[in-house]
């Protein structure tokens, strides 16, 4: 494990009340990656995120932040370093867009200076790189799931931290937004010192945009990365329980995922 990365955690055991998810799990998340984290429903993705965010303290263990221990950051600092889209938001009654991405400026607010150009600047931006600019006025609660779900990816924008962690951000997206939200996540790393974790059920679409892949089953990690590196038949197997053939991308040449024919899949388990 790389200590020198800004995000990392040691001897993890996350848990909800009595159900333990995962034990001794130490991962590092390298600076200025794309780093996604896949693996079958169940099998701690979302809660090892969780724990680095902060959302979910680990019954054992640490999670590291420029050196410190999440713990002994304050929120509204902690808030300035790292952002979080989290699986499932819910907007209060009745605000609109524009007053929901808005509220990503507050840990950059202090109490002698609530709003300025600055901020408004980069709310209109946030809203622009996310396709939700013409929805401004619009109240949240009228939008269809995938609207939402832009709205909440342009707040975690504009609240313009270098670490930003996103919990199935293509959740209710039709393939055109989910395609256009990871281009705008690997557009956010390529143009500056960003470094962004994302859970993703798409293998193909973890293995087209991560620069590192982090595979988990049964809450431990399985293998960890580049994707042409790690991602064979044999680990698609290992870590979905799915027999297929892997073959590079005809776009990219990153690893392709096809799924063996079901009468391959019937034969092979008679």
């Amino acid at each position: 494990m790389d200590e020198q990365s800004r995000l990392h955690a040691t001897g993890l055991t996350l848990a909800y009340e009595q159900r333990v998810v995962a034990k001794e799990l130490t991962v590092a998340i390298p600076d200025n990656s794309f780093t996604v984290i896949v693996g079958p429903n169940a099998c701690g993705k979302s809660t090892l995120l969780r724990a680095l965010s902060r959302m979910l303290k680990p019954r054992k263990g640490s999670v590291f932040l420029d050196g410190a221990e999440l713990s002994q950051f304050k929120s509204k600092e902690l808030a300035r370093r790292l952002g979080l889209l989290p699986q499932s938001s819910i907007a209060p009654d009745g605000i609109t867009v524009l007053d929901l991405v808005a509220r990503g400026r507050y840990p950059h607010q202090k109490l002698w200076r609530q709003w300025s150009r600055e901020d408004e600047r980069v709310v209109a931006e946030s809203m622009a790189q996310t396709g939700v600019s013409e929805l401004a006025e619009r109240s949240v609660d009228e939008l269809s799931g995938g609207q939402r779900q832009r709205v909440w990816l342009a707040m975690a924008l504009a609240q313009q931290t270098e670490l930003l962690l996103l919990d199935e951000p293509t959740t209710f997206l039709d393939i055109t937004h989910q395609i256009e939200v990871l281009d705008l996540c690997a557009d956010l790393r390529e143009s500056g010192d960003r470094t962004l974790v994302a859970v993703l059920h798409d293998l193909n679409q973890a293995c087209r945009y991560a620069t590192h892949l982090i595979a988990m089953r049964d809450g431990a990690i399985v293998a960890e990365g580049a994707p042409g590196d790690i991602v064979d038949a044999d680990l698609v197997r290992d870590v979905f329980g799915l027999e297929s053939r892997v073959v590079p991308d005809p776009e990219t040449g990153t690893p392709l995922v096809v799924p063996a024919a079901r009468k391959v899949r019937t034969a092979l388990a008679a």
